[in-house]
């Protein structure tokens, strides 16, 4: 079956990140995949939370989605799935850092919802690396951290895929996600490891042997994020 926006099982959303979109942030990136956009901020303070380990740093990340940015209004409260999001929002940036090179020191990344339709979490953590590593790169230019490479050595992002009448897509929007019989998030470093996956029968039981092409299918599409990343950071650096 032909899929709502024409595209083909195995072909994303377009995506645009601009990174800089906030003056005041450390590090900043607006990402749209499709029409879910998404505000990704890091903030850094030169503190961190009495469970860290001396000399080491933390990584963590806040979630919510404005009252309009779905069809009707909503509360301020991020709620029960909200806070949900944002540990896994946290967990996969951590994933990637190195928490020594970082130093004592925290990085907090906001992620808020401009406009939703499907993949807000994947779309919040392919965003937050953006604006994670703009952050760093400034810590950098400070003399505060060795590296960007040093701080983060792997590179993370995310993407959604699911099964609709008996086909595996890539990175469904609202209308095919609710509607799926398997519904997945898969999170992925940049050289194919798996940091997170998410996955739901909202029907029948899916097989190994799908479960196998979902993943496979979320590789491609995270490969051409962290494309999409890369040309972001670079384009800030100039």
């Amino acid at each position: 079956m032909p899929r709502p926006d024409g595209r083909r099982n195995d072909e994303p959303r377009t995506i645009e990140i601009t990174t800089g979109f906030q003056r005041h942030a450390e590090g900043s990136a607006l990402i749209k995949t499709g029409d879910t956009w998404v505000l990704c901020a890091a903030s850094v303070e030169e503190k961190v939370p009495p469970f860290v380990q001396e000399g080491q740093g933390w990584v963590t990340a806040e979630y919510a989605m404005l009252p309009r940015s779905t069809h009707t209004r909503s509360g301020r409260n991020p709620g029960g799935r909200g806070k949900e999001i944002q540990r896994l929002i946290g967990r996969s940036l951590r994933s990637v850092v190195d928490m020594k090179a970082l130093g004592p020191r925290s990085i907090t990344v906001d992620c808020d919802v401009l406009q939703a339709d499907g993949g807000t979490r994947t779309a919040s953590i392919t965003g937050a690396y953006v604006a994670m590593a703009v952050a760093v790169r400034g810590l950098v230019e400070r003399g505060l951290v060795p590296s960007v490479e040093a701080v983060l050595p792997k590179q993370v992002a995310a993407v959604s895929v699911g099964i609709l009448e008996g086909e595996a897509r890539l990175d469904l929007p609202y209308v095919e996600d609710s509607a799926a019989d398997v519904d997945m998030n898969v999170v992925m470093t940049a050289d194919g490891n798996l940091v997170e996956v998410q996955g739901t029968a909202e029907g029948n039981p899916f097989s190994r042997k799908q479960l196998d092409e979902l993943i496979d299918l979320a590789a491609q599409g995270v490969e051409r994020l962290c494309a999409a990343q890369r040309d972001a950071i670079a384009a800030a650096a100039k």
